[in-house]
């Protein structure tokens, strides 16, 4: 494969468009007022995380330092067709009648400006090519850098700054159109994927995997005890981890649940909702740039043995604009070929660089024999 082939990224300015109004109200009548009141009486002023800097921050150091290897195309709208797959038709109604305007679609978090609907439809369209050009082999892997993010969108419910589940409508498309009839999805995020949970809940076609900081943490779903029903049980595995949880724990949950759970699932796709809110500057975990890239070389060789490389990334959460766009730089240098660091345990390598600048100094000197 040539080299300027191992890896597309897909970047859409349309999905810029979605730039929810902090001002709009966004809860029922006297609890927004009286909300509102707090925030002025503490001087903190209600802010939406999820804008269009995040992926600008993006765009701005792919430019600033090339990616080797690395090409950019553009994406394109996800038809009601494909949304369909995996949202309810009455919530795809609501959503569309919401273009153009702006609302608050939800009490925690998620809302809606004049361009959202169709930056959403651009997100969950620019995942679909993102996976459809690793399974055409038109590259190895793949990043859908998009947003609004999606996996805590459920069939009716948008949720966590969510509306349509982007890598749900990408893996529902594999397995509808594109052949691939076992897709693994691997979530990273920082947030338990309540909504991939919940459409995948039932299908034993699909394995969900979801490392994430445990309950009460947002959105307070993903228990351990929490393998899927029916004929798809067991195919959802939880991995629920403590505040301070860095790369040694992810490698080590990667190593042995998602390794073994791979191989007996034997996927022909796999796909990762990529949040790079689980570094520590966006202070829920504890995960470094190197252990993003070092998980992005282990999911790499799991999809060469497994299912002829293909393997797709889908942006997610991630809201420190340097963490962030240092994630993505870091995961798409291993994927075009940079050989991903061994992260060790954070500071253990400075202290030894310490201790050997420092030793002199407190050491005696060896005596001439």
């Amino acid at each position: 494969m040539p080299e300027q082939d191992r890896v597309i990224a897909f970047y859409d300015e349309r999905v810029l468009a979605h730039r929810p109004d902090p001002d709009a109200p966004f809860l029922p009548g006297r609890m927004d007022k009286r909300v509102r009141e707090l925030l002025a009486g503490l001087a903190v002023p209600w802010k939406y995380p999820e804008h269009p800097g995040r992926l600008t921050a993006i765009m701005e150091m792919l430019a600033s330092e090339p990616v080797s290897g690395l090409r950019i195309e553009s994406g394109k709208a996800a038809t009601r067709e494909q949304l369909g797959r995996v949202h309810t038709t009455s919530y795809l109604d609501d959503i569309f009648a919401l273009r153009g305007t702006n609302s608050w679609l939800d009490v925690d978090t998620t809302a809606v400006s004049e361009g959202s609907v169709e930056a959403a439809e651009v997100a969950a369209g620019t995942a679909i090519t993102a996976v459809e050009a690793v399974v055409h082999q038109r590259c190895e892997s793949s990043f859908a850098l998009i947003r609004p993010p999606g996996h805590h969108a459920e069939p009716a419910r948008a949720r966590g700054f969510c509306l349509f589940n982007n890598v749900a409508v990408a893996a529902a498309h594999a397995q509808a159109v594109l052949g691939c009839n076992r897709v693994m999805i691997l979530d990273w995020d920082a947030h338990h994927g309540n909504g991939t949970q919940d459409i995948f809940w039932s299908d034993p076609d699909v394995l969900f995997c979801d490392i994430h900081r445990a309950s009460p943490f947002y959105p307070g779903s993903g228990r351990l005890e929490d393998t899927g029903a029916g004929r798809g049980e067991g195919t959802t595995v939880n991995i629920p981890v403590p505040a301070g949880t860095g790369d040694i724990a992810y490698l080590k949950a990667l190593r042995e649940i998602v390794e073994p759970a791979a191989e007996w699932f034997k996927p022909d796709l796999i796909l990762v909702s990529a949040g790079f809110d689980a570094h520590w500057y966006d202070l829920a975990l504890n995960v470094s740039h190197e252990g993003f890239a070092a998980m992005t070389g282990f999911l790499q060789r799991l999809a060469r043995r497994h299912c002829d490389a293909r393997l797709a990334f889908v942006l997610e959460g991630g809201y420190n604009l340097s963490s962030l766009s240092q994630g993505v730089h870091s995961v798409l240098r291993v994927l075009a070929g940079e050989v991903p660091p061994e992260p060790g345990v954070c500071g253990v390598k400075e202290v030894e660089e310490a201790v050997a600048f420092h030793r002199d100094a407190f050491m005696p000197p060896e005596e001439d024999s």
